[in-house]
């Protein structure tokens, strides 16, 4: 995993600062730099990210989402 900033950092800073969250997520597929992720997460849910991301995998699961 980079640290640092990465090529989406500035759009999840704004979302950040938008939504008053503590930390953002944001995964691309096909934008404009590209496909990746860029995350600004306190400490704690850095940690604990790979749990974070196995929860969403078994929420999009359960609810049966399909494309």
């Amino acid at each position: 995993m980079a640290f640092g900033p990465g090529k989406y950092d500035d759009a999840v800073t704004t979302l950040r600062e938008i939504l008053g969250a503590r930390g953002i997520l944001l995964v691309v597929v096909d934008g404009i730099h590209g496909s990746g992720f860029s995350a600004q997460l306190p400490p704690r849910e850095t940690l604990t990210l790979p749990e974070i991301l196995r929860h969403l995998a078994d929420e999009i699961d359960q609810k049966g989402l399909t494309v």
